[in-house]
């Protein structure tokens, strides 16, 4: 007879989390045994015949990042920020927004997702079913699977905070695994929700943007605008001179289509480890690294240190954050092309 466990760790390491209490165990049945073939406990009100369901693993604790702090600028830039913080635009002078666009701003889900439920059916505009293409304006009332929606307007400056994401951090709210995310160590946004501009893998370091602007995250993210990725690349080994014409001219051919470097040029390093410069105009999936591996070379260590007009900031260490002030978030809004609050377009003749 195998010995009952003695500490929890060792409860949850042998069985899953027990299920409401429907009979007691047969003392007649085997146990079933675990990965290293010793005999495991089964919570009490589970059948051994019922089978060992998957668990998502328990959530790792995270402490919380902390912000960077800086000198306060002078007392004409603190006013003019002052000035943009309390400006606001008005509801009635806004233009209709598409459905899609207004819903994900509005933080129910992402705009493909929203497109989806609206070929389904599942979204309703001033009580009528909605369709693919329709616009809203603050007038109309919205519903999603029948609940209000209390729409969200771009009426005031959005917030941006710059992290200095670590290696080993997810950059999801949801995961199995149970890792530290770094939505688990930035502060919450109130009557808003951060979303990250880009993602990094979880094995990549370095600045990631978060906002509370959907627009914004559409200006910098979407391919179409080919927003500039700075990365520092370290590898074992190097690359040619004739290697890095190469990925600038011609690009490489991956498995998701070519990719082509717009700038690369070596950074020095110690021994065989060799560092790079990098500059891309796109975001796919483990991009940078695929490059290095077409290449014959693997990469140990992948640091983002600029995306757009922003760059990572020499004070920010590891694991900090940097909210903008309002001045620096309205230059980074006029960079994209956005207005500010109170600013309206003139309408075309």
């Amino acid at each position: 007879m195998s010995k009952q466990p003695t500490s929890k760790r060792q409860w949850r390491d042998g069985a899953a989390p027990s299920a409401k209490k429907t009979a007691k165990p047969s003392k007649s049945k085997a146990r079933p045994k675990n990965e290293t073939g010793k005999t495991a406990s089964q919570p009490y009100g589970q059948k051994a015949s019922d089978g060992i369901k998957p668990q998502n693993a328990p959530k790792q604790r995270a402490a919380k990042a902390k912000k960077l702090v800086v000198r306060n600028p002078n007392q004409k830039i603190m006013e003019h920020a002052r000035d943009l913080k309390e400006r606001r635009s008005d509801l009635s002078r806004m233009e209709p927004e598409r459905l899609q666009k207004v819903l994900a701003a509005s933080g129910v889900g992402s705009r493909r997702e929203m497109e989806e439920w609206i070929n389904n059916g599942w979204v309703t505009v001033n009580g009528k079913t909605a369709q693919l293409g329709d616009k809203v304006t603050p007038d109309d009332h919205v519903t999603v699977k029948g609940s209000i929606i209390k729409l969200k307007w771009a009426d005031r400056l959005p917030r941006i905070i710059l992290y200095y994401k670590q290696e080993g951090e997810i950059v999801s709210r949801d995961d199995p695994q149970g890792r530290v995310s770094i939505f688990d160590r930035l502060p919450q946004a109130a009557s808003s929700r951060w979303v990250a501009i880009g993602r990094l893998d979880i094995n990549t370091s370095g600045l990631l943007i978060l906002t509370t602007s959907g627009e914004l995250v559409q200006r910098f993210a979407h391919p179409s605008f080919e927003v500039e990725r700075e990365y520092a690349v370290r590898v074992l080994g190097g690359l040619t001179t004739e290697q890095m014409r190469s990925l600038t001219e011609e690009g490489v051919m991956l498995e998701d289509g070519l990719a082509k470097v717009e700038r690369i040029y070596e950074q020095g390093g110690e021994g065989a480890n060799k560092w790079y410069n990098v500059v891309i105009k796109e975001g796919r999936n483990r991009e940078v690294r695929r490059i290095f591996e077409s290449q014959g070379l693997t990469v140990s260590r992948l640091v983002r240190v600029g995306f757009g007009p922003i760059g990572l900031p020499n004070r920010l260490k590891r694991g900090q954050f940097y909210e903008l002030n309002p001045a620096e978030v309205a230059n980074i809004l006029k960079w994209a092309e956005m207005l500010l609050p109170g600013e309206y377009r003139r309408k075309k003749a």
